[in-house]
């Protein structure tokens, strides 16, 4: 099976959404597996990441995945391909009354 998060989407329309206070982390692409990562400590992801430090604008590369879960932020957005591939415990990463705020910021 190929990964289908090899392609690097846009920053408009990424992947997955996590949110911590003013950081947000858009997965763009993905190296593995999600089966694969599981348990690698050094499983990364292609990532577009903004906070109070890149004064509004985004910076891109690659970022550690427990770097990101680590920080304790929220899924705030995911595309159906990335919910089927990650399962539902991303699910239990969101916060529902996030979730319309996230949408309506990313997709206007």
């Amino acid at each position: 099976m190929a990964n289908q998060f090899s392609k690097t989407a846009s920053v408009e329309k990424p992947y997955a959404v996590f949110r911590k206070g003013s950081w947000e982390w858009r997965v763009l692409k993905t190296y593995k597996l999600p089966k694969n990562e599981n348990g690698d400590k050094y499983a990364r992801w292609f990532c577009a990441v903004k906070s109070e430090f890149t004064y509004g604008s985004f910076e891109m590369g690659d970022t550690y995945i427990r770097d990101i879960l680590g920080t304790g932020a929220v899924l705030a957005l995911m595309t159906p391909e990335f919910k089927a591939a990650y399962g539902p415990w991303m699910l239990s990463l969101g916060d529902p009354a996030e979730l319309h705020d996230a949408l309506e910021e990313i997709f206007g």
